[in-house]
């Protein structure tokens, strides 16, 4: 079986790519940290006409006639620009919800114990009555918990992975980026070995999740779904935190942006199918009182504490 990308498919990654520096670039991302909760409708059309949404939709019911791997090419792309909105919700909406797949609607689903962007969207899926408004962690994402939890998709699943990879990939390249160029002692602080060490950690897990998620994409099965996802979300919030290692008092700053893609990856991981979200319902299940974990970031704070790799990510209001 072969894994290796098309023609095609690596234009429409460069294609995806380019869109989202064009319409949701460093400012853009800025400008929706400062007014959380709000959703860019214009956006949300362009990702519309440009066949965001209805990747998969068959031509003949106005879509691009596209795939699963595609799908998880613009995800990743979305992923490494932190791109906001209850996209994987609206994109399987497509051609069941009229204008989702023109970006015209915007469909929020109960994804798991959680519904995303409930407040702002047109269309909910799924049982979203008693929801409780939370103070999510990601000030890029507003979030209700529902008493009655939704079984996961598996293709939920799989864009949520790929939405994880883009992250892994992105902080991997944030954290070299600044290893080359930040001087200590005279010299970069990437020809120290401590540092050496923590970029190729970033690579290893974000490459291992890479060939697990394409490789889902391509058989659809969900034993290969599911171990994509453990690995994109180990990849995705590992790596955040070992490239706020690698940045040090810097990446730790509000003016940085490692911490949103820390904070971003938190929230994916409390999402249907992953581990945190499992452990979860276990603990329900069971009975078990709720502990709190060392070092998950303060609610109310602006950055985050690097201790503690799956904190809740979430409190209730």
């Amino acid at each position: 079986m072969r894994f290796r990308l098309t023609d095609d498919q690596r234009a429409l990654r460069t294609g995806v790519r380019g869109l989202l520096e064009r319409r949701f670039g460093r400012e853009a991302l800025r400008a929706a940290v400062a007014t959380p909760g709000r959703l860019d409708r214009t956006l949300w059309r362009a990702l519309g006409e440009a066949g965001f949404f209805a990747l998969r939709l068959p031509e003949a019911d106005g879509g691009v006639g596209l795939g699963l791997p595609e799908a998880v090419l613009a995800f990743e792309e979305a992923g490494r620009a932190l791109l906001p909105g209850p996209l994987v919700a609206t994109h399987l909406a497509a051609g069941g919800v009229p204008g989702a797949a023109r970006g015209e609607t915007v469909v929020a689903a109960v994804d798991g114990e959680l519904v995303e962007w409930l407040d702002a969207a047109d269309v909910v899926r799924g049982d979203a009555s008693g929801a409780v408004p939370l103070r999510s962690v990601d000030p890029l994402t507003p979030l209700h918990r529902v008493p009655a939890p939704g079984p996961p998709d598996p293709v939920a699943v799989l864009l949520t992975a790929a939405e994880q990879l883009g992250t892994a990939g992105r902080v991997c390249e944030l954290a070299v980026q600044h290893a080359r160029t930040r001087k200590q002692f005279g010299r970069p602080i990437g020809a120290f070995q401590a540092v050496q060490h923590l970029c190729a950690d970033l690579l290893v897990r974000a490459e291992t999740a890479r060939a697990a998620v394409y490789a889902a994409a391509v058989t659809a099965d969900p034993a290969d779904i599911a171990a994509a996802r453990l690995l994109a979300d180990e990849a995705a919030v590992r790596g955040a935190r070992d490239c706020l290692q690698v940045h040090g008092g810097m990446g730790f700053t509000w003016e940085a942006d490692v911490h949103l893609h820390l904070k971003r990856a938190w929230v994916r991981a409390r999402r249907a199918g992953g581990r945190r979200e499992r452990g979860a319902a276990r603990r329900r299940a069971g009975g078990l009182s709720r502990r709190r974990r060392p070092g998950p970031p303060h609610p109310g704070s602006r950055g985050p504490r690097c201790s503690g790799s799956w904190p809740a990510g979430v409190t209730e209001r």
